[in-house]
Formats: structure tokens, sequence, C-alpha cells
């Protein structure tokens, strides 16, 4: 018998395709660590089983896999967001199965599952159980898969095989997507990192515009490609774009930078505390503001880790009016803050929007400075709650006074040689897609 067929018992039944002890944090002004949170729990835990790859992608667009190498569909934590029903939400996957190998002092990123195609996912949570209802792949407008390869040599990291020896090709509709929400319409819109860009798609997944920096020049893509979104931005760290997305009552977006600019060097960047959030009118088709966010110092949000540039956003969420929450994290430890979006702390047109000196990235004390960086306050500490599974990367309101949290499990994947055996088959990291909810003490609307 087919010693995977063994392992993977009746997974393939596949409903696939068918289927806040509160601290007011003003300015630059850090949060009290450890007491908060304290009293927030972990009131259900649910996870996916192992569906196989090549199925779950085959099933959307037949022939599309043809060697999953024993990888099962993972990486559906990429956002998370409520759908009709309670219990349901709306997930999607990133850019599909990544790692990076280092051959000699080249680091390559390589794409061990090249069909694979970024897919929205609808879930519904059952007991212990994720159980997939509906799965969405996203569709160029000639309906070809955008796959999850990267767009243009030069910008983006090179792509190769899965032991990193044969180069791939690019592909200026690859996508790699991160946040997510659903729109009024039915229609959805994706954060991306490439770009970075914004990515409306219709309800059926067909790409119906991506909104790019201003000077990207991303041309020859199948499908609308606009220059709408500051030029500032052609300054993302590689992997490191957009990553949270939220849709606000009145239907704005606001989509959160994962990390701070290179701006206006490497250097700057990595030991920046300051990234960025955009706010984007879904009626006139054009960014509204801007606005400055500044991390806590990554010994805060970690204890223990020294590395400024862990620090990444990774999740934001509306909560109603002009609040949202914003989520902090590094890959093992995540805090969530709520901001206020407001109008004098925009900073869309002005020189923190430019690479002039001192850039936003540069600066060390940013009230001093002048700079309008947002008021955020404390909502929990998600590293005291027991049960919480790490790289936290989506994130939910269900009631007033509970988070649904989703994880990124990589598709089961590891960094290194080792994450395939001699035969080109996985070594599963074991990590399991896993959503938790969390029960606050308080209540956050």
């Amino acid at each position: 018998m087919n010693p995977r067929l063994m392992r993977r018992p009746a997974v393939v039944v596949l409903p696939l395709s068918t289927a806040l002890a509160l601290t007011v944090v003003m300015g630059t002004a850090e949060a009290e660590p450890a007491r908060h949170g304290s009293a927030a729990r972990v009131v259900s835990t649910s996870t996916l089983p192992d569906i196989p790859l090549a199925a779950f992608s085959n099933g959307l667009l037949p022939g599309s896999v043809d060697d999953d190498r024993d990888i099962d569909l993972g990486g559906i934590g990429s956002d998370l967001y409520p759908a009709e029903r309670r219990g349901e939400y709306w997930t999607v996957t990133d850019r599909g199965p990544n790692g990076q190998i280092a051959v000699g002092k080249e680091k390559r990123r390589t794409f061990p599952v090249p069909g694979f195609d970024p897919a929205i996912v609808k879930v519904r949570a059952v007991g212990g159980r994720i159980q997939v209802l509906k799965s969405i792949p996203l569709t160029t407008a000639s309906g070809a898969p955008v796959t999850g390869l990267p767009n243009q040599p030069g910008r983006d990291e090179a792509p190769y095989d899965h032991n990193a020896t044969t180069p791939l090709a690019y592909n200026v509709n690859g996508l790699d997507t991160e946040g997510l929400v659903r729109d009024r319409d039915g229609s959805f819109w994706l954060a991306d990192e490439y770009g970075p860009s914004l990515v409306h798609v219709s309800a059926k997944g067909r790409v119906l515009a991506r909104h790019v920096p201003q000077g990207l020049g991303l041309t020859g893509a199948d499908y609308p490609v606009i220059e709408s979104l500051p030029s500032i931005f052609l300054k993302r760290k590689i992997n490191r774009g957009f990553e949270g997305l939220a849709l606000l009552p009145d239907g704005d977006l606001v989509m959160a930078l994962q990390s701070p600019l290179l701006n206006p060097d490497k250097t700057a960047g990595e030991g920046s505390r300051n990234t960025r959030l955009l706010r984007f009118s879904t009626r006139t088709n054009r960014v509204t503001a801007e606005y400055a966010y500044r991390f806590d110092p990554v010994g805060v949000v970690e204890p223990g880790q020294t590395k400024t540039s862990e620090l990444k956003v990774s999740s934001i969420v509306a909560l109603g009016g002009d609040r949202v929450l914003v989520q902090e994290r590094t890959d093992t430890s995540s805090r969530v803050y709520e901001v206020r979006l407001r109008r004098g702390s925009d900073i869309l047109g002005s020189p923190w929007d430019t690479t002039a000196n001192p850039a936003l990235e540069q600066l060390d004390d940013d009230a001093a400075a002048g700079a309008p960086v947002l008021a955020k306050r404390l909502v929990v500490d998600l590293n005291t709650v027991e049960g919480v599974p790490g790289k936290i990367e989506g994130i939910a309101v269900e009631g007033s006074s509970t988070l649904v949290l989703l994880n990124d499990n990589d598709f089961g994947m590891t960094d290194g040689p080792a994450a395939f055996d001699a035969n080109g088959r996985l070594v599963d990291s074991d990590v399991d897609t896993t959503l938790v909810r969390v029960r606050l003490p308080h209540r956050l609307r």
C-alpha cells in the first residue's frame, strides 16, 4: 500500500471546493510589560486536518499541481475575516510552500510546488476541527492561475526548485497574498507583499485590479495594474510588503506595511521601529491618508529577543469608527494594540512621506521630532495566554470581547536543506494550522 495513503487516512474527505487591563500608550511611550492580558483565556481550539495539497489544488484548477512533495494544505492563516454565519471565516493562503536554502553566501528562495495558486478559503470551526467549506482560486482576467511566483527580477527574490538548484521562471501575475477582507458586494480585497500592492478580486477570485506604488513599472500582467500608491512604498523590504488589511465601517480600507521601509537605506530600515499604514478609498480608488505606527522595543514584544528587524505587523482589524486593532509580533510572540486613525495624524504628502532627511524610519524619538505617530493602547499580550500558537497572522473579533486567532503553519515547511528528504518528500514540521478563540476580560466594542 502507498505509505502516503496510510499516513493520511480519511482526510481526503474533502468538502473542498464544494464545499485588557488597559494601559494607554501615547506617542512613543512604551507599554508596561507582563500584567496585560493575564485574565484572557483560550475558550476553544480547532485544527485543520491533513489535506494533500495536490488534491486541494487540482480540485480547483485541474492539472495545476503534478507533485505536491507530500505537502498538505496549510498557510491559510495569512488572514481571517468573519463570514456570514457565526463560527465561519474567510481565510487566504499566502504564495504557497516556500523556504530558503543557503548556497555559498547566497540565500535562495525555494518554491517546491511552483504550480500552487493562492486561494481564498472559507472555513468553519466545529469542535476541535477546522472544516473547509469553500475554496476560490485567484485567477487573471483570462482565467489563468496567478501563481505565487515573484514578479520582477532585481526587485523580488529569484525563485528556485525545492533543493535550490534549478531556477524557476518569474511570473508578472504572481501574488504573495496576506491580508483579506470581503466587501459588501461580495468581492474581496487582498494585501500583497510583492508590490507591495492592494488587489481587488471578484467573488469568483478573478483579479479586477492591482494597485501598486507609483513608479513600480509592472508591465505585462493579465489584469489591470494601477500605480495609485505612494512611491515611497517602493522601498519595502523584500518579503515585508503589505500584510494586514481592515475594512472600516465607511467602506475605506486600511493596509499595514509589515516592517519598516528601507528608507533611506537598508541600515535604517533594519534598525527602525517605525512602520506605516495606508488608508484607501474604494469609492475613488485612491489613497486618502497615511499614518506612522511605532513598534514597542523588540524585547517587550518578545522577551529576550534583541533583533529589531524581527518586529512585524501581521493583522489589523476594524472595531468601529476610526478605531482599529494592530498586532505587533515576532515569529513566536504577539501583542495587540488599539489605535485611532485621527485626521491630525495623517502624513500623506508631508515630508515624512518622502525620503527627506531625517526619514521617518530613522527617528528614535518621534514625538520630539514632530512626527505624528499614532497613539496606542495595549489590548492583550498574547504571550501571557496559555494555548495560543506561535506565528499568529489572522485575527478577527467575535462578539464584544472575543478574539479569534489563526496561525500560519508555513505548509509544514522549514528552511534549509533538511526540509526535504533524499527523495524530495517533505519532512513535516508537525506544526498544525490552528484556530483559537480567546475570551478577553473586557469589551472591545
